[in-house]
């Protein structure tokens, strides 16, 4: 978990200029120094150790989160944490409807999809030089704006943001499917629009990377205790389906077999010696 050493190394502390402040984040900044808002990192800790322990329950119960960041310092480090936690993100462009009309965006997956195969097995090179470029310039649009979702087939379980004044989008779409939202919020913005708040700068790659890694070990861990359930689940309900599969130490019906022919010959053995 972090600690605030390394969340001050990081520069989390440092808000925005304080003409530019929003009230609603009064509570979360310790004092304004040269005229920039600095934040209370103590609560900070805190709330990013909330969040994880809600995330890593999400993530227990078999759910999904979508990680969102598509500002530049944000990018590597959304992409590096939901690859790493097997989540779903999206880090380059919001597309508009992209949970609220997920069935259009699943057609475009799925036209990304058909691409990728008609590369790999060759048919994309049946096409003439000028098509060929043409297809590859769609998949390659496509995989940008899709490849992070493509696994995502229904609106997910919560959702994390990095600058919610910038993926207003995706807040306002995560709202009005009630998704909960784990967010950074820095002093400029209204953390009242978040379920689980996390006060910090959200402008500095190493700011935002210092609360994402805090959040990447206890996602692994629920998914993968998920996962080892699930495996347990499934290999009992095969037992109960197919009993062949369950070992026992009973005799089988061939082995009684044999052991009757060896029974009746002691029985004939001793009848004949009387």
């Amino acid at each position: 978990m972090s600690n605030v050493k390394e969340l001050l190394d990081a520069g989390v502390h440092f808000g925005h200029q304080k003409r530019k402040w929003n009230p609603k984040m009064k509570e979360f900044i310790f004092e304004a120094r040269n005229g920039i808002h600095i934040i209370d990192l103590v609560q900070t800790a805190t709330q990013i150790e909330t969040a994880a322990e809600f995330l890593k329950g999400i993530v227990g119960k078999g759910g999904k989160i979508l990680f969102v960041g598509t500002k530049k310092q944000a990018q590597v480090s959304i992409k590096e944490t939901a690859e790493s936690t097997g989540q779903p993100y999206v880090c380059e462009r919001w597309l508009g409807g992209m949970m609220t009309n997920l069935n259009t965006i699943r057609r475009s997956i799925k036209r990304m999809v058909e691409l990728e195969t008609m590369e790999s097995d060759g048919r994309m090179a049946e096409y003439v030089k000028q098509e060929q470029s043409m297809l590859r310039r769609e998949l390659n649009r496509l995989n940008i704006r899709l490849n992070g979702i493509r696994d995502l087939n229904s609106k997910p379980d919560a959702m994390f943001i990095v600058d919610i004044k910038r993926e207003h989008n995706a807040l306002a779409e995560a709202r009005r499917l009630r998704v909960p939202i784990v967010a950074i919020v820095d002093t400029n913005t209204d953390p009242t629009l978040v379920d689980y708040p996390i006060a910090g700068n959200d402008d500095a790659i190493r700011s935002i990377k210092a609360i994402l890694d805090p959040l990447v070990q206890p996602i692994i861990d629920a998914r993968a205790a998920y996962n080892a359930t699930s495996e347990k689940l499934k290999a009992e309900a095969d037992k109960k389906t197919d009993p062949s599969k369950d070992i026992s130490t009973k005799p089988s019906a061939s082995t009684e077999e044999e052991k009757k022919p060896e029974e009746s010959s002691e029985v004939k053995v001793e009848s004949d010696s009387n």
